[in-house]
């Protein structure tokens, strides 16, 4: 959506009327406007408070009180650019509306008497907290920095590690009103510059009042499928993570107040990788994958598995059973799982709201109370508790939050299908799932590759975690412009 473009005005106090008008000068008590005269001109400053920095804003103001009217002819708009204003991040525009624009983002605007331009000072600084490990991407052993909620020192953390002169970051305004801001990080000299064209292009329609939810908000519009649960972008907030997917030759998207980068195109098979198995060495990076890999797969298959054999001993060679059921519960195994597998959400939820100095009594409570006390009384069987906890900790070992929650609901569905149809509902509900995957894609890449399409190559890269000096190709799919490392 094009916005108006309003030129200056002829006179100074039409100029400073307008800017007061557009920002509500009078209506909000943090937008500041200053009425000043240096060098026998009337100037006029509009700021946001808690954005400028104090100190800068000083220092330029007291050079400016020093100068005499000759000091700015016979150009004054150079000189002031040029001399006068000792800064580094200047800029001039010619529209009164993208000053104000600019200003509610945080820069300073100068308008001056006699100059047909308004000289933008980015002496901005937001709020922002520690770089720290996230959360959800610890490593035992490397880097304990992470991405903040400011964009530009996410850049900085990047550029920090990519100092390639071929490393672009575009920058881009989204949301009519929100007017976030957001930078899109490639290597110019590897990536496709095709698929950078079109993720541009993919961002620039989305038309929106604003991105409250910062990356979510994007995800949601350019993922195209809306009731689809798996994350079409992966996420990270690690820099070295980040890094590394620019060299392969991804497209990176910084949002301006989150912590999240988010990392275009991405597999089903990316959301399944960690650093940590690149933080080891290569055969135990290979174990820790392989074991995930189980973890993972468990988690989504073996409730619907183990319902399947208890209701059904037949199934069963007879050195195999022990695995069903070694008592009757007083509810259906079926309520059961249902009934665990949301105690485990609510208690997830739980969890996220209570202080961190309640986490232990909460767990403590969960265990003594969800888990013995439900199995003394027989709302629940020790078998269902057994392989809900196995279940719960395949979802935990899952690198990607979002994938996990995506394969908890298809954990649960399988669980419906294979207690409304039994065997044939246990097969037919892992066909669609497969289906349904092998049918999704992530900016036209195939969400299954490389199992299919089949890549022998890069399946052998993705089940194996394979040493670094011998990983010397980047990944065909990106149709990368330099293919060898």
């Amino acid at each position: 959506m094009e916005k108006e473009k309003q030129s200056l005005f002829s006179t100074y106090s039409e100029n400073v009327s307008y800017m007061k008008e557009r920002l509500a000068v009078d209506k909000s008590f943090d937008i500041i406007h200053l009425d000043l005269k240096y060098a026998g001109r009337n100037m006029a400053l509009f700021m946001i408070d808690g954005f400028a920095k104090d100190d800068i804003m000083h220092y330029i103001m007291r050079i400016l009180a020093q100068l005499e009217p000759e000091q700015l002819e016979p150009d004054p708009l150079e000189k002031l650019f040029k001399t006068y204003i000792p800064y580094i991040e200047i800029d001039r525009v010619d529209d009164l509306n993208e000053a104000s624009d600019l200003v509610l983002g945080g820069p300073v605007a100068l308008v001056v008497e006699g100059i047909d331009k308004v000289i933008m000072i980015d002496s901005r600084t937001y709020p922002v907290r520690s770089s720290q490990e996230p959360d959800l991407e610890r490593v035992v052993r490397g880097s304990r920095d992470g991405f903040v909620e400011t964009i530009v020192f996410n850049t900085a953390l990047l550029r920090r590690r990519v100092r390639d002169r071929s490393l672009r970051m575009e920058y881009m305004q989204i949301g009519r009103r929100s007017m976030t801001d957001i930078a899109f990080c490639y290597l110019e000299d590897i990536a496709d510059q095709e698929r950078v064209d079109e993720t541009k292009a993919i961002v620039e329609k989305i038309d929106t009042d604003g991105l409250a939810m910062a990356e979510k908000t994007i995800e949601e519009f350019i993922s195209g499928r809306h009731w689809n649960p798996y994350p079409s972008v992966r996420y990270t907030e690690r820099p070295d993570t980040a890094a590394a997917h620019v060299y392969e030759g991804h497209v990176l998207i910084f949002i301006d107040g989150s912590p999240s980068v988010m990392i275009t195109p991405a597999t089903f098979w990316h959301h399944l990788q960690h650093a940590e198995e690149y933080r080891q060495k290569p055969i135990v990076g290979a174990y820790l994958r392989f074991v995930r890999y189980i973890a993972v797969f468990a988690s989504i298959f073996i409730l619907p598995l183990y319902y399947l054999l208890a209701i059904n001993p037949e199934y069963l060679p007879a050195d195999l059973s022990f695995i069903g059921l070694s008592e009757e519960g007083t509810v259906p195994l079926i309520a059961q799982f249902i009934l665990a597998e949301l105690g485990i959400d609510v208690l997830r939820l739980a969890a996220v709201h209570v202080p961190s100095a309640l986490a232990t009594a909460l767990g403590l409570v969960a265990a003594i109370l969800i888990g013995q006390v439900a199995v003394e009384v027989g709302l629940f069987s020790y078998e269902v508790v057994l392989y809900i906890a196995i279940a719960a900790i395949g979802t935990y070992a899952t690198p990607s939050y979002e994938m996990s929650m995506a394969n908890r609901l298809v954990r649960m569905f399988l669980l419906i299908v294979t207690g409304m149809f039994g065997a044939i509902g246990y097969i037919v509900g892992i066909t669609l799932w497969l289906l349904y995957l092998v049918r999704m894609s992530s900016f036209r890449i195939a969400y299954f590759w490389p199992l299919l399409p089949f890549s022998y190559r890069a399946f052998r890269d993705v089940f194996i975690r394979s040493p670094i000096p011998l990983k010397n190709r980047r990944p065909i799919f990106l149709n990368p412009q330099d293919p060898d490392r």
